[in-house]
């Protein structure tokens, strides 16, 4: 029990821990840095979808073409439903996206934010329930690292810009660690929603890998790819899968 509450926690501590940078920090995040760490954090979570969940949904017991193929489509259609349905605001953005809304651009900023935490909470609590079902608890611990290790520049990312928009130091930290409550809480919900259908694990585990790459795709790289300097975010997505595959591959 205590190993669990440690993996689902540490993602909400690496984004605490890069929310603070806005203590430390005077001026917002540099182009350069902020296109290396979008790269860095989309290279992470395109390997955990790939190494930490698809490959294991195929090679589990009940898994295969059908639960992969349906559980991914799932993910997408989930993320693509909530970014519908959710008025929210993206980093840099002008306009909002969702329905009209009388949101401040603070609260629509943190709202695009705990969209984007949402699966990858999703992920660490599925592979912690297949710890029951093959999975080892080692692997386990390699996504929630690797989130944890990517959400310290996202939760930078999140806090910096609030304090440019004049939120005070305090009031941008709170912001973008509350955006990270939203990943335990994921996290729960799936290892919840696991024990009482073991056997769509196959599913879950797919479901949690489309999730997290609709984040990627829809958000994360037109985001780098805007402007200059986008070569940083293509070393920054190299960085990012290649260490995520290492620590999944060593770990697991």
């Amino acid at each position: 029990m205590t190993a669990l509450i440690i993996g689902i926690l540490l993602p909400l501590a690496g984004t605490m821990l890069g929310s603070a940078f806005v203590f430390f920090m005077k001026k917002d995040i540099p182009d350069r840095l902020q296109k290396t760490l979008l790269g860095f954090a989309s290279g992470v979570m395109v390997a955990a979808s790939i190494w930490s969940l698809i490959i294991p949904g195929l090679e589990m017991d009940g898994g295969g073409i059908v639960p992969a193929s349906v559980g991914f489509l799932a993910g997408i259609g989930f993320l693509l439903l909530i970014d519908e349905l959710t008025p929210h605001l993206h980093v840099g953005a002008a306009n909002a996206e969702g329905p009209r809304s009388r949101l401040s651009r603070t609260a629509m900023l943190a709202l695009a934010v705990t969209i984007h935490n949402l699966p990858e909470g999703m992920a660490v609590g599925v592979v912690f329930a297949g710890s029951d079902y093959g999975l080892t608890l080692s692997a386990a611990f390699a996504v929630s690292i690797g989130i944890a290790v990517q959400n310290i520049p996202e939760g930078a990312i999140i806090s910096m810009p609030m304090y440019a928009a004049g939120n005070s130091r305090w009031r941008s930290f709170f912001i973008g660690t509350v955006s990270g409550v939203v990943e335990p809480i994921g996290s729960i919900a799936i290892i919840l929603l696991a024990s009482a259908l073991g056997v769509a694990l196959p599913y879950l585990l797919a479901f949690a890998a489309g999730a997290m790459m609709y984040v990627v795709v829809e958000d994360l790289i037109p985001e780098t790819a805007q402007g200059k300097h986008t070569n940083l975010s293509t070393i920054g997505f190299a960085l990012g899968f290649v260490l995520m595959m290492v620590m999944d591959v060593v770990l697991g």
